[in-house]
């Protein structure tokens, strides 16, 4: 299905941008999908994004409507239907073996689920994916394929088209594929599928993109004769839905309130975090009547997850509530609510999370509750009123907390302008537009002949 229709035509470049997670999904990565086609055709190319249906995104993951007013008017957009049977809730459609044999069931969805690629709940859309992308290529010559994980089957369009007509392509990991973000493990064996097919892709690929230097490092080791094609471009924040600076402290007689944006998965220390919160609001002054806000999904799916649903509501008495999901059109309104922001990740060498960049264009106190070993920590080192914690117990998490609160009674307006000022390092369109020219610069040539060869 074609949503709308570019009219620039001439020899401009033709990208295809292929991103599972693109709007109105709510996901994280969409952020940075919307943000890389719409530098591509900001740059003068033309844009096809080839993604999931509407639909997929309304009933699986739930949804952002008002993201997909901020795709380029120029961007031709083709969604592949998706079918993701695992999440389906209506009995109505379950067939009969799934009722009565549950177990059997999901043991034959995952074979059924890898049986074209290694990557289960994906696996089927290979092919669908792929005769979309023919289907666009044969209409219009494509000149550069650019492919968003996760999911990994993103990356299969990029890999058939180059096989079949020698089209240019580029990796642009958010997470990684064979390396546990987490734990820096392997989440798969040496030898394994992905381990061959990943080794094949990323020797062919033109570039390979990773969001921080520790994973594109890691990388690097792995895959040392492709190592001077990888690249960080890291996340950055949305110059025009960043959070305006705080240049001034709260009333004093107003209680603070602490806010957190993001998707919570099982892997953040929301736990740890509460107990924390709790034991700092109970003995500290600055605290009294304090708030600390969750805004964004609990969990993955649309319904929220009942065990932080619970969680939340333990600390409900100190202050910490859940405020729901949180439209990008509406992050900057909610921003101007907080006195300080709550960075709470999971812990690993190799995260990040896009949002430490929006959090530190807020020129708000920052108090990072997570392993202090991670990439994040990397981005706010130097930050003027960043308050991390050397460890996730209770008490250490509550000092961190209580710093903060004092810097934002006491922060004057030469400290949070420096804050504002470090930020300005980490404006998205910072990290896209120099690999987004040297691509276009590089394929500018085979546009203009496949032009010539069909006039």
């Amino acid at each position: 299905m074609k949503e709308t229709c570019m009219s620039a035509q001439g020899n401009a470049p033709h990208v295809l941008y292929v991103a599972w997670g693109y709007p109105p999904c709510r996901g994280g990565g969409v952020y940075r999908a919307l943000a890389t086609a719409n530098a591509f055709a900001a740059q003068g190319a033309r844009v096809t994004v080839l993604t999931a249906t509407r639909e997929t995104f309304l009933n699986y993951t739930g949804a952002d409507t008002s993201l997909e007013e901020l795709i380029d008017p120029r961007i031709e957009v083709v969604r592949v239907p998706f079918d993701w049977p695992n999440l389906e809730t209506d009995l109505r459609k379950w067939s009969p073996w799934r009722v009565l044999t549950p177990k059997l069931w999901r043991k034959a969805r995952v074979r059924l689920d890898t049986r074209d690629f290694p990557e289960v709940g994906y696996g089927p859309w290979k092919r669908p994916l792929e005769e979309a992308a023919q289907r666009i290529h044969d209409a219009d010559p494509v000149d550069l394929v650019v492919a968003s994980a996760n999911p990994n089957v993103d990356f299969t369009v990029a890999h058939h088209l180059h096989r079949v007509a020698g089209v240019p392509y580029v990796m642009d990991y958010r997470d990684a594929w064979m390396l546990d973000v987490f734990d820096g493990g392997l989440l798969h064996e040496e030898g394994s599928r992905v381990a061959k097919l990943e080794k094949e892709l990323v020797d062919a690929a033109t570039e390979v993109w990773f969001v921080n230097e520790p994973i594109r490092r890691w990388h690097t080791l792995r895959y040392p004769s492709t190592a001077e094609r990888m690249h960080v471009v890291a996340n950055g924040y949305d110059p025009e839905f960043a959070p305006s600076p705080r240049l001034e402290p709260p009333a004093p007689d107003k209680p603070l309130n602490f806010g957190y944006i993001g998707t919570v998965s099982a892997k953040v220390p929301l736990a740890e975090f509460a107990e924390g919160w709790s034991i700092a609001r109970r003995r500290s002054a600055a605290l009294a009547g304090a708030t600390a806000q969750i805004w964004g999904y609990l969990g993955f799916y649309a319904t929220p997850s009942p065990h932080l649903v619970r969680l939340v509501a333990d600390h409900a008495d100190d202050g910490l509530s859940y405020a729901g999901p949180l439209p990008k059109q509406r992050v900057r309104e909610v921003y101007d609510t907080f006195d300080a922001a709550l960075l709470i990740l999971g812990a690993g060498l190799y995260v990040t999370s896009g949002k430490v960049f929006e959090y530190a264009a807020s020129a708000l106190p920052i108090v990072s509750v997570h392993d202090p070993r991670n990439a994040a920590s990397d981005v706010l080192e130097g930050y003027p009123l960043w308050f991390p914690v050397t460890d996730l117990g209770p008490e250490t998490v509550a000092d961190a907390i209580e710093k903060a609160a004092e810097a934002a009674r006491t922060a004057d307006e030469s400290v949070r302008s420096a804050c504002r000022d470090f930020a300005v390092r980490y404006s998205r369109d910072l990290q896209l537009e120099p690999r987004v020219a040297a691509l276009l610069a590089g394929v500018s040539g085979s546009a203009t002949e496949s032009t010539e060869r069909s006039a």
